[in-house]
């Protein structure tokens, strides 16, 4: 390493001899990294001599996270009592977190204390200190939209860190993470940030991350990113990589992002985020030359959702919205992000492009529905889903492992979706089992079931509970009423299993 140094110093000194023969005339542009303006800004060290002592004073706060969960694989048939049993599988998962409070508040991703194909909530948490103490943790909240979640351990005087002003951050600011990666234990690396307010092309509220090249591994999520004052900059939550490890490619929420978030769960409040209810497309090179537009400026409505912002404001399909509260739309910092950060009841200019000509709306902004309502409004009836997914309630629980369907509440997007009147009642089936009695008859995905045994069913418990009393009076097959795109309502008998 000596040898290595020498060579270096040798090297920089022959070059510093150059700069002083071949000076610049006067007033013309300097290097960036001209010595005498470097001077100004770079310690004489370069690098802070040690973490240590920060590490020492920052690790006793963050904590380790392990969770389990009982996910039901599949159903089978008890040959002996003629009933079915579902078989159930115990997973293990976790990551890391960081106490915000003495009395034991402690923030962490929503994906690590979730599971299941639908991000249910995990059975249990618990929770690890530095001391090695343990306990139980409870959920307090969680939010999947910006994957932020909230816990709370029943102890007090524990020590605790605060959030930081992530506004301020710069890119080459030293960072360093503590965190659990692979099962390890408390590590802690460190590094620089590397871009902030950065745009990954996930779409919504918080696609904005600060990206750091600190090492950051399975186990890290959850865990905190601070600066060199010990105040959480942001929250570690994903890497980039095409072998599953860290490459450097690394990003976690920012503090100012992630504190109103954390704030509602802590005070038992839904997180509200703006909406305009519509549906958008980029425009991209081919849609800004249909349009005559320049590309990447601003945003197409493909959809007017009725009775939202949107509709209420005068928008209309084809418009082109390019700016929003007097900021442009562009593919770094898109409508839905711009908007998804109103709040709701807010009312905002719109400056849109119709028909070539430019002009400006008011709109009061709308409240976001929740995530799970928005997925069902993106339902695609020709999607293929061979078999159902694992059920979450009792009531769905029951009619897959009876009539070997998933279903859903159909909304009016559904409605429209699936090709029938947007004031429908009932269940939508996402899928038929291909070895059940209703798949073999042909029932598949987008198909509407309106009633069972001659009574309306609007929701899967009324479904099930026509199935229960079907069983109960002896019978072993229910009559549901099916429409399907394009024709009249049909009754199909189908065997309960």
């Amino acid at each position: 390493m000596r040898y290595v140094y020498g060579i270096t110093s040798a090297l920089l000194a022959g070059g510093t001899a150059l700069a002083l023969v071949t000076q610049s005339p006067v007033g013309a542009q300097v290097a960036q990294n001209e010595k005498s303006e470097m001077a100004r800004v770079v310690p004489r060290a370069g690098a802070p001599e040690s973490f240590a002592d920060l590490v020492e004073q920052l690790q006793p706060a963050v904590v380790n996270i392990s969770t389990k969960q009982e996910v039901t694989l599949g159903v089978r048939l008890n040959p002996f009592a003629g009933t079915r049993e579902p078989i159930t599988q115990e997973q293990q998962g976790g990551g890391s977190g960081f106490l915000i409070s003495a009395d034991g508040y402690i923030v962490t991703n929503n994906h690590v204390i979730s599971g299941g194909p639908r991000g249910e909530a995990v059975n249990q948490v618990t929770v690890t200190l530095t001391n090695q103490k343990e306990y139980r943790a409870t959920i307090v909240g969680r939010d999947a939209a910006s994957d932020l979640a909230l816990l709370k351990i029943d102890a007090s005087g524990l020590p605790f860190v605060k959030f930081a002003d992530s506004g301020t951050a710069r890119v080459g600011d030293w960072v360093v993470a503590i965190g659990n990666p692979l099962g390890l234990g408390s590590t802690v690396t460190a590094g620089i940030i590397s871009a902030v307010q950065r745009n990954i092309g996930q779409g919504g509220a918080y696609d904005r991350y600060i990206q750091t090249d600190t090492a950051i591994n399975r186990g890290n999520s959850g865990g905190p990113l601070f600066d060199l004052e010990g105040n959480v900059v942001g929250i570690n939550n994903m890497l980039i990589s095409p072998v599953g490890a860290n490459i450097g490619v690394n990003f976690a929420i920012p503090a100012d992002a992630a504190i109103p978030v954390i704030d509602a769960l802590r005070a038992g409040e839904k997180v509200q985020r703006g909406y305009l209810g519509i549906g958008i497309a980029p425009v991209d090179e081919d849609l800004a030359a249909a349009l005559g537009l320049p590309k990447d400026r601003g945003e197409f409505i493909q959809r007017i959702e009725p009775g939202q912002a949107g509709e209420k404001a005068g928008l209309k399909r084809g418009d082109v919205v390019t700016k929003v509260n007097g900021k442009d739309v562009t593919p770094q910092q898109t409508l839905s992000y711009i908007v998804s950060n109103t709040k709701p009841g807010t009312r905002i200019p719109l400056e849109i492009i119709r028909d070539g000509k430019t002009m400006t709306i008011q709109t009061l902004v709308g409240t976001r529905p929740p995530e799970e309502e928005l997925a069902g409004s993106n339902f695609d009836p020709e999607a293929e889903q061979a078999e159902p997914e694992d059920p979450t309630g009792a009531a769905d629980k029951a009619i897959q492992e009876e009539l070997g369907l998933s279903v859903q509440v159909v909304t009016p997007d559904i409605a429209r979706a699936v090709g029938v009147d947007a004031g429908t009642k009932g269940l939508v089936i996402g899928a038929a089992s291909a070895s059940s009695d209703a798949g073999r008859k042909g029932l598949r995905r987008g198909d509407v079931i309106l009633s069972a045994n001659r009574t309306p069913v609007a929701t899967s418990e009324a479904l099930a509970k026509a199935v229960a009393d079907a069983k109960k009076a002896g019978r072993d097959a229910v009559l549901l009423e099916i429409l399907r795109r394009g024709g009249p309502s049909a009754f199909i008998a189908i065997r309960i299993k």
